[in-house]
């Protein structure tokens, strides 16, 4: 008895020796700033001023309350919502693209990886190509409208009015190759003879597509709604390259937002206030998806 609780010992401490460098990661880069945010949340500081005697003011709510308030923030939760769109066109697309590949065409894996490689690029350097494709009177995008007749094209990323939509189609772009690889992978799982039931049934081409791939891929669109919209509300870095946030904050979403309140404007407090509620508005639309997917996931 003594030499297996021996054994048993030895076992746990080399799993805690091996698993320890990881927690302590995640206590110190994770669940302390986590904590430390929420504190924050509740406070008005600004950074700079360090933790000095009075540096650090106590606001109860004051924070949350400002929120509800701010036009600001609420314009970028509103284009925050817009450019959720973006998910269900990319999903779309993707498995129309996913089902042509996977049964038209040969090579699949010459264009899975074709389509692949704008979502590994650097975004910086996609955001770059798409900022001078989109430029209003030089970019070769313009350029084609005015060829077949369209005298005054949009200004694209400099339009009001489009300067969202367009960031949105670069985002649909970039992630077609991901959704592609995923739903490829969902249809190629799929049995041959299900869609032979379906032929002799009477199905059309329609008919098992809407009763065969659709049921049968749903988990691969599970998995692909959930981590589309949870990028959609960290999609920071293309918006910091393209627009800034603009024109007259067009495009400016909840995470650009808390970055300009965070480190430009420098009131941590409230800046961690939006990433609270930033964090309970995701956690409400997971839970809810996990919810309804009961009705609409087939395992």
């Amino acid at each position: 008895m003594m030499e297996i609780n021996a054994s048993n010992w030895k076992n746990n401490l080399a799993g805690y020796i091996f698993i320890g460098p990881m927690i302590i990661g995640v206590t110190f880069m994770t669940v302390i700033p986590i904590v430390i945010s929420l504190l924050l949340s509740f406070t008005e500081w600004n950074f700079l001023k360090g933790f000095s005697p009075g540096a650090i003011k106590f606001v109860g709510l004051d924070n949350y309350f400002r929120l509800a308030g701010d036009p600001t923030f609420k314009k970028s939760v509103m284009n925050n919502l817009i450019f959720l769109l973006q998910v269900p066109v990319c999903m779309a697309i993707s498995l129309l693209l996913a089902i042509m590949i996977n049964k038209y065409v040969y090579f699949k894996s010459f264009f899975k990886v074709i389509y692949f490689f704008p979502y590994i690029s650097s975004v910086v350097a996609v955001s770059m190509i798409w900022m001078l494709l989109f430029q209003p009177s030089l970019g070769p995008v313009n350029h084609v409208l005015r060829s077949i007749g369209i005298s005054d094209p949009p200004l694209w990323l400099a339009d009001i009015h489009f300067a969202l939509p367009s960031v949105m189609m670069i985002v649909v772009w970039i992630n077609i190759g991901f959704n592609l690889i995923i739903f490829m992978a969902g249809l190629q799982a799929i049995s041959k003879d299900y869609y032979e039931a379906a032929e002799l049934d009477g199905a059309n081409a329609w008919g098992r597509f809407v009763h065969v791939t659709l049921p049968l891929t749903s988990p691969s669109s599970f998995f692909l709604l959930i981590t589309g919209i949870i990028s959609s509300f960290k999609a920071f870095d293309m918006i910091n390259v393209l627009t800034q946030g603009g024109p007259s904050s067009s495009t400016s979403i909840i995470v650009y937002e808390l970055y300009k309140t965070a480190f430009v404007n420098l009131n941590m407090g409230y800046a961690s206030s939006m990433a609270w509620l930033l964090f309970v508005l995701l956690f409400a639309i997971t839970v809810g998806q996990w919810k309804m997917q009961k009705k609409w996931v087939n395992y």
